[in-house]
């Protein structure tokens, strides 16, 4: 009961205040809380700049990457269930931890493309979990939304901790409470104290070599070290503090939370944001005659609606438009039949007609071919008139017979890597791997096209593609991409194919088991050409110094293979040219 006078007297207040006098002392008490949430992600930003610099400017990426990431989301978290636990869900908790397991994976392969692909699916993660800030369930969100979080991610990383700074937290209210009262004293004795600890240090200092020793030890920091300390911290902590501002208070202003006060509670120590309350009734007939309702156009959740009617299509554009697409798909699967059917006998036995022809030409524009169609149907589903069910039933079935065109295709393209990779092509590599994987996703993407927006439930079409794209990527961490690519081409070597060594040789520490299993079934040329790329590896590791920020599974496993295996290989007889 004290504190609650003491409050009032502090604030000027009594109890015949006015009703808008309340409301402006309840407008700073919500700054006030304002201020205190400002103040938390500053002290997280910075812990986690700090954090950053310890750990992360030690390369390549491993160990130190995963505990960076983990104290983030564990930032997060923490700031979340204090000042927005509203906004936590059970998809929060889900994407949480795919960015704990996806920062893991680190720590796990080594392949620079599935570290790419990592990375790229941390940043989409991170913009996802900016959507509940913003009321936007992210379950139900579409791909424009999903796409409006990244963007509104960076816009917060950018600009964000200009509001924190200079209008989310009130320095002179602050100031005078908590710790920070004292900080003007503790900065106005350590100005004091400096002029007198420099003149006694300076005496000690000339009194005694030894003590003039550990002075100049203590204070020879190189500058350029200290100015890249502070630049990596400083960046660290804008970025992170202004996404944690944004996935917190989602809009750059507080005037919708102000706004929102209407009653003063009886309990000034016990506020919280409530929802305006409906006017009285005298007013509100008034109020009604006065003001003409507005349509108000929500962004979160968006239709074709917003468009003049002459952007949107019916039933005879939807079958203009597909029936044109189908009729030209149909004719190049009515031609990719034979070759389906007819396997590689087929293609050999065709008059001026190359294996590579065949499968180096298609292979690539089937993948972009099965890529864009997804974006045509989405566009064409979202601008399909809904003021007749002919125009979705029309759609689904063209959609339908459209995607069941699009598998043969798949399935062609698939058939030309066979070709392109198998016992008489030339073999696995990234480039051929990576995008039959991305195929067999689109694939899975398609199936749940056909589950979710062909049955009326679009909503829920971007958040379970969101996850077939993570659990793919999951997978291929399992798959080892490079170990499968270099044990593919082994036995293609096996199988009397030839042994690209120079490219083998190239591929990520992943791969080193496989070769070094492979070695002795090599010819002498291309095992002076592995094993010269092999004691490089070794040679980088011996003269690189061990630090445990950067410890990977597979970069570690490589080089405990190269220590134990390459000193039984001799490579003395080997040409200087078969390391190049």
């Amino acid at each position: 009961m004290q504190k609650c006078i003491s409050i009032f007297f502090e604030a000027g207040y009594s109890t015949s205040a006015s009703a808008n006098q309340n409301l402006d002392f309840f407008k700073g008490v919500i700054m006030t809380d304002r201020t205190r949430t400002g103040i938390e992600i500053i002290e997280v930003s910075l812990l986690i700049g700090i954090l950053g610099d310890a750990l992360l400017r030690a390369t390549p990426w491993g160990l130190n990457f995963f505990l960076w990431i983990a104290a983030l989301v564990g930032a997060m978290t923490l700031l979340t269930y204090r000042r927005r636990n509203e906004i936590w869900s059970l998809q929060s908790f889900a994407l949480h931890g795919a960015l704990i397991f996806f920062s893991a994976m680190y720590m796990w392969q080594d392949s620079d493309e599935l570290r790419v692909f990592d990375f790229f699916a941390i940043v989409a993660i991170f913009s996802v979990l900016m959507l509940p800030a913003l009321k936007i369930p992210v379950q139900f969100a579409g791909i424009a939304h999903y796409a409006f979080g990244a963007f509104w991610s960076g816009i917060n990383a950018a600009l964000s901790p200009f509001f924190l700074l200079g209008e989310d937290i009130k320095w002179n209210a602050y100031a005078k409470s908590g710790w920070t009262k004292y900080l003007a004293a503790v900065f106005r004795g350590a100005i004091i104290a400096a002029p007198i600890i420099f003149v006694f240090g300076a005496l000690f200092v000339a009194a005694d070599a030894a003590f003039e020793g550990i002075v100049k030890r203590a204070f020879d920091i190189p500058t350029d070290a200290v100015v890249v300390d502070m630049l990596w911290i400083g960046v660290i902590f804008w970025l992170v503090a202004g996404y944690l501002r944004g996935a917190i208070h989602g809009f750059p202003i507080n005037g919708e939370v102000v706004a929102a006060v209407q009653v003063v509670p009886e309990n000034p120590t016990s506020i919280s944001v409530t929802q305006p309350t409906a006017p009285k009734e005298s007013n509100s007939e008034s109020t009604k005659a006065k003001t003409p309702p507005k349509t108000k156009i929500d962004w979160r959740d968006f239709d074709n609606t917003l468009l003049p009617k002459t952007f949107t299509v019916g039933v005879v554009e939807t079958s203009v438009i597909l029936g044109a697409m189908n009729l030209l798909f149909g004719l190049f699967v009515a031609l990719q039949l034979p070759y389906l059917f007819g396997g590689m006998e087929l293609v050999q036995s065709t008059p001026d007609f190359k294996l590579a022809e065949y499968a180096r030409r298609g292979f690539g524009e089937l993948v972009m071919v099965s890529f864009l169609v997804l974006p045509v149907l989405l566009t064409g589903h979202w601008l399909l008139r809904k003021d007749s069910k002919a125009n979705t039933k029309v759609f689904g079935i063209l959609a339908g017979i459209q995607i069941g065109l699009l598998f043969v295709i798949m399935i062609s393209a698939a058939q030309r890597l066979l070709l392109l990779t198998g016992n008489l092509g030339y073999g696995l590599t990234t480039t051929r791997f990576y995008p039959m994987a991305f195929m067999s996703f689109l694939a899975l993407v398609f199936v749940w096209f056909c589950l979710t927006v062909l049955r009326g439930e679009r909503r829920q079409f971007a958040w379970g593609s969101l996850w077939l794209g993570l659990f793919t990527l999951a997978s291929l961490h399992v798959f080892n991409p490079d170990d499968f690519i270099a044990r593919t081409n082994i036995r293609l070597m096996h199988e009397g194919r030839k042994f690209d060594a120079h490219y083998n040789r190239s591929l990520s520490n992943d791969a080193i088991p496989a070769l070094l299993e492979g070695f002795s079934s090599m010819s002498f040329e291309n095992q002076c050409i592995v094993g010269n790329g092999l004691s490089g590896i070794r040679e980088k590791f011996e003269n690189e110094n061990f630090d445990l920020r950067s410890w990977n599974y597979s970069r570690s496993t490589a080089r405990q293979l190269l220590n134990d295996n390459l000193a039984a290989i001799d490579l003395s007889s080997c040409p200087v040219e078969a390391g190049l």
